[in-house]
């Protein structure tokens, strides 16, 4: 039982300095760029769209990979791989002197931010069925947790020195590192190992074979739109916020640090007690109608009290997705956890890359100075449409298979 919990830990730090790395360009990032390019906000917009882009399409390409070779060698390796080259990433963001080295940094950190696969896996390696939902729960808790913590300090510490927050990041990264190689166990055991299959380290080709389970498809389907919709949020906040509210970095920062509190408390506090509350379906079929609430709510907020007040039942959906993701994960065979989970954290980064692609020039068209119909929210509404169909993808597949 310690060692699991020491193990949750590990992980859970692992998830939590990786989201740190993507919660701390947030507040500095269009400053950060406009230093190194010379450019206004305007140009710092798309560059912006194309360092998330670099960084996802990063993610999508070696998420697979990582989860296929992890079947094989081990959860542990890779994880610690992955630590130490985010480590080191992050002193290539502090030390950039062009926006060229950003894109450096922005790809090496989407091959070494893969490791969710390895962590997700490692995860169901070390939970029985009843207990993964609440533990990929920890997954959304860290997400929430690292947007408390990137933001303050790319908010606090970038006033200092714009570069600093990445020294800081590095630091937290490379301690992590130590402490899963003198601490944590490997999750594998040796008879649920499996060759490498090359055909599966493909991204998204794993997928084609989960057409066997029952209802699956269906289900990452309303994950992935659902996690698109949660895009919406990344690509277009900070800019409506300063379009709408006028809002400076250090007003941006502590807003997302409000979302990371909501999140955290949901998602690692009430995911397990919510499910043995009320079950697993009902869980799911709440926190969608509440996620796409929420969302709608976003595209008409007029004043920030209002932002504020909706993130509430925006925050409240969040029960959704890690329930889904364990109901993913108990309908695949022990043997397969590496290849799905990074099969699953492959989409979520394509839904990063259509995320910024989708909902950035959507707010771009809607606040452009000749638009015929200024609405800043347009990316919100947008989102909570497809929140709305991932909600009847989800009841769809959850009437098809018996849930575990």
């Amino acid at each position: 039982m310690k060692s699991k919990k020491t193990a949750l830990l590990f992980i859970f730090i692992t998830i939590l300095v990786d989201v740190i790395g993507i919660g701390i360009i947030i507040p500095i990032i269009p400053d950060f760029i406009m230093q190194l390019t010379g450019e206004g906000n305007y140009m710092a917009v798309i560059y912006g769209m194309w360092l998330t882009t670099a960084f996802a399409g990063m993610q999508f390409f070696f998420s697979p990979i990582l989860g296929e070779i992890s079947d094989q060698y081990g959860r542990k390796p890779i994880l610690l791989l992955s630590l130490l080259g985010l480590s080191i990433d992050y002193l290539v963001h502090a030390w950039a002197p062009t926006i060229t080295w950003l894109f450096v940094g922005r790809f090496l950190a989407g091959i070494t931010g893969a490791s969710f696969t390895v962590a997700s896996a490692y995860i169901a390696d070390i939970s029985t069925m009843e207990e993964k939902a609440k533990n990929f729960g920890l997954i959304g808790a860290a997400f929430g947790l690292g947007f408390i913590v990137g933001p303050g300090i790319g908010g606090y510490f970038g006033d200092i020195s714009i570069r600093l927050p990445f020294y800081i990041a590095a630091g937290l990264t490379f301690a992590n590192f130590l402490f899963g190689w003198f601490v944590v166990p490997e999750s594998l055991v040796k008879e649920n190992r499996r060759p490498i299959n090359t055909l599966k380290m493909i991204p998204g080709v794993s997928l084609v074979a989960l057409r066997n389970y029952k209802g699956v498809l269906l289900l990452i389907g309303a994950f992935f739109l659902a996690n698109l919709a949660g895009q919406a949020l990344p690509s277009v906040w900070s800019y409506f916020c300063i379009e709408r509210f006028d809002w400076s970095p250090k007003q941006i920062g502590f807003s997302l640090v409000v979302v990371g509190l909501l999140v955290a408390f949901v998602q690692g506090f009430l995911v397990g007690r919510a499910i043995e509350w009320f079950g697993k379906q009902n869980v799911v079929t709440f926190g969608f109608l509440l996620w796409t609430l929420g969302m709608f709510l976003f595209s008409q907020a007029s004043e920030p009290w209002m932002l504020y007040a909706f993130l509430i039942p925006y925050a409240l959906g969040g029960v959704a997705g890690p329930t889904v993701q364990g109901i993913i994960s108990n309908q695949v065979s022990e043997k397969e956890q590496g290849n799905l989970q990074g099969s699953i954290t492959g989409l979520v980064s394509v839904t990063a890359i259509l995320g910024q692609l989708i909902f950035a020039p959507v707010f771009y068209f809607f606040v452009r100075p000749e638009t015929t119909r200024y609405f800043p929210g347009a990316s919100f509404a947008l989102a909570g449409f497809l929140l709305l169909i991932a909600f009847v993808l989800a009841k769809i597949a959850m009437n098809r298979i018996a849930i575990r």
